[in-house]
C-alpha cells in the first residue's frame, strides 16, 4: 500500500473568501449602527467601509508576498473583531457627538501598516532570538516612561500613560511584545538548565535559586507596576505571561506552584497597603451597596455594565437600541457590555468564540512549528490574548475585580490596536514557518508526489 502525501498549500484563497465574510459582518454591523443617526444613515458609514476593506485587502496582499503559508483563519477573526469594535463606537458617536470611530479607524490604519512593516523586516520569526537581552532594556525603558516627569501623565488613578506632540500613548501595550521575546529568547536557550538543575522535595522539582531570576525579575516588574503606576491590568498580564511561557518550556507544575504563593503574596499585600488595589476588591465584593457605587473609584462603572448585559437579555436590543451611553467608559474598558446589551447573550458568545479561535491558531502555530524559540513566542503571545479577554470579561460580568485593561480589538484606543496587530503579524509569521515546506526536503516530497500520480 503506497503512502500518499500533499506538498503543503497556501490557503490563501480559503482567507480570502473567510475575509470577504468577516468584512460582510463588520460592514453590517457598521450599517446597523448607522440607522441609529436619527437624521438618516450617515456617510460615514460608506467611508468607514471602504477603508476598512482597503486594509484589510492590503494585508491579505501583503500575506500572499511575503508569508504565503500563513494561517488562513487568523486575519479574518481579526478583521471581524476589528470591525465590530468600530462599528459599536461609531453608535456611541452618535449618541454623545463625538468622533471616536474616526480615529479608530485612523489607528487601524497605522496598526496594519505596523503589521505590514513587521512581516517585511523580520520574515523569519527566529532572527527575533538575536535580541533577547535587548528586548530586556527596551522593556524597562518603556515601563520607565510614564514615570518621568513632563512625559508621563496620569488618567483615572494609573500612571500608564505618556503625552507626545498632543497625543497620548500607553508603552506598557508595546512592553507585553518585547517582554514575550526576552522570555521566549531566555528560555528557550536554559530550558536544560532549568530543567536537569535543582532540588527534588517530594513530587515537586524546585529550580536553583540562580535560575529562579526571570521569574523573580516578571515578579517584582509586576509589583513595580502596581505600585508605581497603579495599573493591577498589566500587573496581571505580565506575570501570567511569565507564568504560561515558563510552563509550555519545562512543563513542570512547581513553576505553577511557585507563582500561585508569589500572587498570593503579592495579593494579600496589596490589598492590606495599597488603597487603589482595596477599593477596586471592596467595588467587587460590594458592587450593588448604594454606599460603594456612589463612593469615588466605587462600582457605578460595574453596576451599570451589568444593567446594560441585563438589558440586552438573550438576542439583544440592536445596535440603534439600548443606552450604551450610561455605561461610563463605554467605548474602551466597557465595550464588551456595550456590545453585550446590543447583541445579547448570543452575541457576546459569538464574540468570545472569535477570540477562542484566534487564540487556538496561536497555539496551532505554537505546535507546528520546529524551534523552541518559535513555540515559546506564539503560545506566550497567544496566551496573552486570552488572559487579556479573561480578565476584561470576567471584570465586567463581576467574576474578579476590574482591571482596567481593554478587549483587544474591539476597544477604543491607538496604543492597544497597534500592539495586538503587531502580536499578529508575529503569530501569522510564526504559523508561516510551521506550515511553509521544508527546504532540504523538498526534492523528496516531489519524488513522493510524482510516484503517488504516476501509481
Amino acid at each position: 500500500m503506497s503512502e500518499i502525501r500533499t506538498a503543503p498549500v497556501s490557503r490563501r484563497n480559503t482567507e480570502l473568501w473567510l475575509l470577504i465574510l468577516a468584512l460582510a459582518v463588520a460592514i453590517g454591523a457598521g450599517y446597523l449602527a448607522g440607522l441609529s443617526n436619527p437624521e438618516g444613515l450617515s456617510p460615514e458609514f460608506a467611508k468607514q467601509g471602504a477603508i476598512l476593506c482597503v486594509l484589510a485587502f492590503g494585508m491579505h496582499i501583503v500575506l500572499r508576498i511575503w508569508a504565503k503559508y500563513a494561517d488562513p483563519i487568523i486575519l479574518p477573526c481579526v478583521v471581524a473583531l476589528n470591525g465590530i469594535g468600530v462599528a459599536m463606537i461609531h453608535r456611541l458617536d452618535i449618541i454623545e457627538g463625538t468622533d471616536a470611530a474616526t480615529r479608530q479607524l485612523l489607528w487601524t490604519g497605522v496598526a496594519i501598516a505596523a503589521a505590514i512593516a513587521v512581516i517585511w523586516a523580520v520574515r523569519d520569526h527566529r532572527i527575533l532570538r538575536r535580541a533577547t537581552f535587548i528586548s530586556l532594556v527596551v522593556t524597562g525603558l518603556l515601563m520607565i516612561m510614564p514615570l518621568i516627569p513632563g512625559l508621563g501623565v496620569e488618567i483615572n488613578g494609573a500612571r500608564i500613560w505618556v503625552r507626545l506632540a498632543g497625543m497620548s500613548f500607553q508603552p506598557g501595550e508595546l512592553a507585553k511584545i518585547t517582554l514575550a521575546i526576552f522570555f521566549a529568547g531566555y528560555l528557550s536557550s536554559n530550558r536544560d538548565l532549568i530543567l536537569l538543575a535543582g532540588r527534588k522535595i517530594g513530587p515537586l522539582q524546585l529550580p536553583r535559586l540562580r535560575d529562579m531570576a526571570p521569574m523573580m525579575i516578571a515578579w517584582g516588574l509586576s509589583i513595580g507596576i502596581l505600585v508605581l503606576q497603579r495599573d493591577l491590568g498589566s500587573a496581571i498580564l505580565f506575570f501570567g505571561l511569565f507564568m504560561a511561557m515558563i510552563y509550555v518550556a519545562t512543563a513542570r507544575i512547581s513553576w505553577i506552584i511557585i507563582g500561585l504563593l508569589l500572587v498570593a503574596v503579592a495579593g494579600v499585600a496589596a490589598a492590606q497597603f495599597m488603597g487603589h488595589v482595596s477599593a477596586r476588591i471592596n467595588a467587587w465584593i460590594n458592587a450593588f451597596d448604594p454606599d460603594v457605587i456612589n463612593a469615588p473609584y466605587g462600582s457605578h462603572q460595574i453596576v451599570q455594565g451589568m444593567f446594560g448585559l441585563a438589558n440586552g437579555g438573550l438576542f439583544g436590543t440592536g445596535f440603534e437600541g439600548g443606552r450604551p451611553d450610561l455605561i461610563p467608559y463605554a467605548n474602551s474598558d466597557m465595550i464588551m457590555a456595550a456590545l453585550g446589551e446590543a447583541l445579547g447573550l448570543i452575541g457576546v458568545i459569538a464574540i468570545v468564540m472569535l477570540y477562542v479561535l484566534l487564540v487556538s491558531r496561536g497555539i496551532r502555530a505554537a505546535l507546528g512549528t520546529r524551534d523552541a524559540f518559535g513555540k515559546l513566542l506564539a503560545s506566550g503571545l497567544s496566551f496573552t490574548i486570552g488572559l487579556q479577554c479573561f480578565v476584561v470579561v470576567g471584570g465586567i460580568t463581576r467574576l474578579i475585580p476590574l482591571t482596567g485593561l481593554t478587549m483587544p480589538f474591539v476597544a477604543a484606543g491607538g496604543s492597544s490596536l497597534l500592539s495586538n496587530w503587531i502580536i499578529i503579524a508575529l503569530l501569522l509569521l510564526v504559523s508561516n514557518n510551521a506550515r511553509k515546506p521544508v527546504p532540504s526536503t523538498e526534492a523528496v516530497n516531489e519524488a513522493v508526489l510524482t510516484k503517488g500520480a504516476s501509481a
